[in-house]
């Protein structure tokens, strides 16, 4: 009983925060590409736009399948993610990425993306374990990694 409550707690604001997103970001991607189409057109000239479209999608699965403990969905959910970080990367490296605010902070910025890609490989070990406390665990700290990453690298 204990356990159940305390998965609610954790994982209702991080619900919340999923409702919220897809609005985001197609606002962030409109603002970015000129248009609301997600095709490999927009996708190709901003990896950044198109990784944070790949997190959301993993993400949404990630919340529900760690609400159930289903640590393989879980780890299918990370499988889809493979890539995306280098490919921004690579972006902000070839000047195809533009960071929206604090741009001159864009060597913290790849360092928190990496951190938080390190943070999902631990997350795809817990899942592969199907460990749920883990899980749980991992999934609010990557959320907080999102808002915070969002907080100091993008415009509101």
């Amino acid at each position: 009983m204990k356990s159940r409550v305390l998965r609610k707690l954790v994982l209702f604001p991080a619900v919340l925060l999923l409702i919220a997103l897809p609005a985001t970001l197609k606002a962030e991607e409109h603002h970015h590409a000129g248009h609301t189409d997600t095709g490999s057109a927009s996708q190709a000239a901003n990896p950044l736009i198109d990784e944070m479209l790949k997190l959301d999608a993993a993400f949404r699965e990630i919340v529900s399948a760690v609400a159930v403990s289903d640590g393989a969905r879980v780890h299918q959910a990370l499988e889809s993610l493979h890539g995306a970080m280098e490919k921004t990367h690579e972006g902000v490296h070839a000047g195809t990425v533009k960071i929206p605010k604090n741009a001159g902070r864009v060597k913290e910025f790849v360092a928190m993306d990496k951190a938080f890609h390190a943070k999902l490989e631990t997350l795809a070990a817990a899942a592969h374990k199907s460990d749920q406390h883990a899980m749980v665990k991992l999934t609010k700290e990557l959320l907080d990694g999102c808002v915070r990453c969002h907080s100091q690298f993008r415009n509101p």
